[in-house]
């Protein structure tokens, strides 16, 4: 952008000397005003380019998804019933070392349970709390399950996985873009007969943060309805996930 402002300035200081050279030369009450100034369209004079990169991390941390559901033949006692397996819950995870700034009740719902045969007829309520437990170390994700489970969690909804050295991942990718976007424009360049000059414009595009992490649903449920426990101290394969940096790049071209 600077070297547009620096065309564009060049332009207009050479057309104003002309401007008051023509002043001078003509006769009072006679002065020639142009109607209008050209300018070259810098901006026509680029390279434009787009990259995109990822880097590979192994995630360290994790944010678990789970849910109690309850069911009872009143509202109340369905909400008391589901209020103590929530409180269970708590409990047990802060027996795994889980801080109580990392437990949230993100959702919970209450509905009736219709009888369709017999008429619109209500037979009972149920009731799902759904709990978010982040900031768990992925060494202790296994142990974790398995205390939530057996407190009373009958829905394990996800496990997003996550690192801890994502900021610095990601600046990794960022450069690994800027240097493919280079390429790409020059070898786009030399094909056409001319050279790059410099950058007049970056951008980063589409950025978005929750591509730190891989959401999955790992937990099964048995032909009765239970939820399957793992096993004490089931170790978790989170794998990899991915930081990408998507990047346009636009650079002025020598002729």
């Amino acid at each position: 952008m600077t070297a547009i402002r620096g065309a564009l300035a060049g332009s207009l200081c050479l057309a104003g000397i002309s401007g008051l050279a023509g002043c001078q030369a003509a006769p009072a009450g006679n002065v020639n005003v142009p109607s209008a100034i050209q300018v070259t369209n810098v901006e026509d004079q680029v390279i434009s380019v787009t990259a995109k990169e990822e880097v590979k991390v192994v995630p360290d941390m994790a944010e678990l998804n789970l849910s109690v559901t309850s069911q009872a033949a009143d509202a109340e006692a369905c909400q008391e019933a589901n209020s103590q397996a929530v409180n269970q819950v708590a409990e047990a995870l802060k027996g795994q070392g889980i801080e109580e700034t990392s437990i949230q009740t993100s959702d919970y719902s209450l509905y009736p349970i219709y009888d369709w045969e017999n008429g619109q007829t209500i037979t009972g309520y149920t009731m799902d709390t759904t709990i978010t437990v982040s900031d768990v170390a992925i060494d202790a994700v296994g142990n974790v399950l398995t205390a939530a489970v057996d407190a009373g969690v009958n829905n394990i909804q996800s496990v997003n996985y996550m690192s801890s050295q994502y900021d610095e991942s990601y600046k990794q990718a960022l450069e690994m873009a800027v240097q493919s976007a280079y390429d790409k424009a020059n070898a786009m360049a030399i094909a056409g007969g001319c050279s790059l000059g410099e950058i007049v414009k970056i951008e980063e595009r589409g950025t978005n943060t929750s591509a730190r992490y891989t959401a999955i649903s790992n937990m099964s449920v048995e032909e009765d309805g239970a939820l399957a426990a793992p096993a004490a101290g089931a170790s978790v394969m989170p794998g990899q996930v991915s930081v990408e940096a998507d990047i346009l790049v636009e650079y002025a071209v020598n002729r």
